[in-house]
């Protein structure tokens, strides 16, 4: 039997008051030290009994060391201790942005890391951009699982590039910020997990694409040693965090890390009763009609009036000379980052659904419930098939036919380099992403080269006839995983002017391989 006290006599008066919950409860000090340090028994209790996997051929004690420098050197970078070496930065005259530098990092460093890997060749310095938003409704298990599964939706490659430069003999260049710079995919590679897969230790690849001929550093794959956690909305953790840190390929146990990353922390204890399990496809959560608004409804009622605070933070290390070029960059970055999280969290809050799927579409686009009519009326009268079946003629009907169909139904929009617009819910499904996140896929990423080839010669038929049959092939959804299917039908989506809107892809019978 293992008992566990803590007792804390924190002066509450002496922060902001929107703050003052993370001192005052004792439910919140309890989710965030005692049942952190029960788990943390536990599990080693069952490494210990032989009872837990682990991959990467490390031992467990190995696995949740690296567990624990992410979390310490994410900790140290928030909170820029003048003990620890930490200085701030003179503002450009915002405050929205942090900057502080450490000359001396090797304090931060424990013993048994190789810290002259890292820092003697650059300099010897690091540098920590970061910025807090307090966020309303905003569910913070979701919010982190979003940001885990969709790099994309925030993250510069060229600045990864940097980051990961950084481990290595000669320092890469300080990159500018590229505007919706391509990224090349993300494969999530486990290493460990704690009982109830609260806490996930993972390995990130990042396929390299050479975004300059004379960058060298991108044309390489690069590697991210990732910590989430706070993940599950049931467990009675005391935040959710997202901690990275680059890593080079050899991954050795000693690894200098420089962590950078994610925290939210909620301002309000967890209610007592489990709260509605929500999925990260956010299109999920949405009903159409009348009668289809309770699930919206409860799920907003179990996170209404929440709030929490959203910290991000990263570091840089630099040559001394690039101090301020360097800062320059990160502030920016962080600004960047925060503008995506931004409208990230504000599509994820419950007060924002409950139905209106429209808001999700492209500035310029149809309405929802339109755009259902004629995907619908434009199948059946080029193939002479009905694709929705409803008994009721309403647009609501049609929409939520169209959501609910079993085969992977969506649009692509009429371009040079086509794009997804539009997907249903297995849509969804099979490319593995969301309405917010769909807008950045294209189609000729998800096609192999026999689907491309068969698309190609069918498409003056799909021009000239309106529609075409396509064999059965194998795609790949946005995070890698191939998908195989026995038959996609491709069709022009005439508007009520009967000009092309957009086309429109079936996959038939798809299932991951």
């Amino acid at each position: 039997m293992i008992h566990i006290v803590d007792h804390v006599d924190l002066d509450a008066w002496s922060v902001p008051e929107v703050l003052r919950p993370l001192y005052e409860s004792p439910k919140i000090v309890a989710q965030k030290m005692t049942i952190a340090a029960l788990r943390h028994i536990r599990q080693i209790a069952h490494e210990t009994s032989g009872e837990m996997p682990y991959g990467g051929g490390r031992q467990p004690a190995v696995l949740r060391t690296f567990s624990q420098r992410l979390s310490r050197g994410f900790n140290d970078a928030v909170n820029g201790f003048p003990d620890d070496g930490w200085s701030l930065m003179s503002s450009d005259g915002a405050e929205d942005v942090t900057i502080a530098f450490n000359s001396t990092p090797n304090k931060l460093v424990e013993s048994h890391v190789n810290s002259s890997q890292l820092f003697s060749a650059i300099g010897g310095s690091i540098l920590c951009a970061k910025a807090s938003m307090l966020l309303q409704n905003v569910p913070p298990a979701l919010l982190v699982r979003f940001l885990r599964e969709h790099r994309s939706e925030w993250a510069d490659p060229s600045v990864d590039a940097y980051s990961a430069a950084a481990l290595r003999a000669s320092p890469y260049a300080v990159p500018g910020l590229r505007a919706g710079g391509f990224m090349g995919s993300q494969v999530i590679l486990p290493l460990a997990h704690i009982l109830e897969h609260e806490e996930l230790l993972e390995v990130i690849r990042l396929e390299g694409h050479s975004l300059c001929h004379d960058d060298v550093v991108l044309s390489r794959d690069m590697y991210l040693l990732q910590l989430c956690s706070g993940v599950d909305e049931n467990a009675a953790g005391a935040c959710a965090q997202l901690v990275f840190a680059p890593i080079d390929e050899s991954f050795a146990d000693d690894a200098p890390l420089l962590p950078s990353g994610f925290r939210v922390i909620p301002l309000d204890a967890k209610a007592d009763a489990p709260s509605v399990t929500r999925t990260l496809d956010l299109a999920s959560t949405l009903e159409v009609g009348s009668g289809g608004t309770t699930r919206a409804s409860s799920d907003a009622s179990s996170t209404c009036n929440t709030r929490s605070v959203l910290t991000i933070a990263f570091q840089f290390s630099y040559e001394n000379h690039l101090r301020e070029s360097v800062a320059a960059m990160a502030r920016q970055y962080v600004r960047t980052v925060v503008a995506s999280v931004q409208r990230v969290a504000m599509a994820i809050a419950p007060s924002r659904l409950g139905g209106q799927i429209e808001t999700k579409n492209p500035p310029g686009s149809p309405e929802a419930h339109t755009l259902a009519r004629w995907i619908g009326r434009s199948y059946q009268f080029h193939t002479g098939a009905d694709l929705l079946c409803t008994d009721s003629q309403s647009t609501d009907s049609s929409l939520k036919a169209l959501w609910e169909h079993s085969d992977s139904i969506m649009c692509c929009s009429l371009k040079a380099a086509p794009v997804f617009t539009f997907a249903n819910q297995a849509g969804l499904d099979m490319l593995e992403t969301t309405l917010i996140a769909l807008q950045d896929i294209s189609l000729e990423k998800i096609l192999d080269d026999d689907g491309r080839k068969a698309l190609c010669s069918e498409f003056p038929k799909i021009m000239q006839q309106g529609f075409a049959y396509l064999p059965g092939g194998v795609c790949v959804s946005s995070m890698g995983r191939p998908v195989s299917y026995e038959q996609a039908v491709a069709w022009k989506v005439l508007n009520d002017n009967d000009t092309p809107h957009c086309l429109g892809f079936m996959f038939v019978n798809w299932s991951f391989v």
